[in-house]
């Protein structure tokens, strides 16, 4: 399995609900690791997309304990048990945990890729991911060249950033 989180300078994700930036470059780079595979996510995280929709051209894998929650398009899971039946069916180089901070949180741990866009900006936050340049259990193993917003397209005005992938070490 496998995940894809953007961090600010302090590895915060969100505030309020919201992601703490929206910057096409990082939301194409979202689609073209997601498209075609399964993404796992909370019911949270399923609130922040358009319209509160499934994303098109995925199977999402929508995490809630609420029985009365069903989404349109979603595949349900109320339980970490039940998601773990459910991904059987999946190969795991296709399944992608997607959020937010308690699903995160959750499945790190049976994760061995982490796709990190890390913003170059610390922002008001209320959300976090685990620090992995803090953890002897991963490594950087790859960085992209250094990329600049576009105030015509992205939230952000002049925010470096870079795409970022995370190993975890056997």
């Amino acid at each position: 399995m496998k995940l894809v989180v953007a961090v600010d300078n302090e590895w915060g994700i969100g505030n309020k609900g919201e992601l703490l930036a929206r910057v096409r470059a990082d939301l194409k780079y979202f689609q073209s690791l997601t498209k075609g595979n399964v993404v796992i996510l909370g019911s949270k995280t399923l609130a922040t997309f358009p319209g509160g929709r499934v994303l098109k051209d995925r199977v999402n894998i929508v995490l809630s304990r609420n029985p009365d929650y069903s989404p349109e398009g979603a595949v349900m899971a109320r339980s970490m048990d039940e998601l773990f039946e459910i991904i059987k069916e999946y190969d795991s180089d296709s399944v992608f945990v997607i959020g937010g901070a308690k699903v995160y949180s959750q499945l790190l741990p049976y994760c061995d890729t982490a796709y990190v866009t890390k913003f170059q900006k610390s922002f008001e936050k209320d959300a976090y991911f685990d620090n992995l340049d803090l953890s002897s259990q991963w490594v950087l193993s790859d960085i992209s060249e250094e990329f600049s917003t576009n105030p015509e397209t992205d939230s952000e005005e002049d925010m470096k950033f870079t795409f970022c992938t995370y190993k975890r070490v056997d």
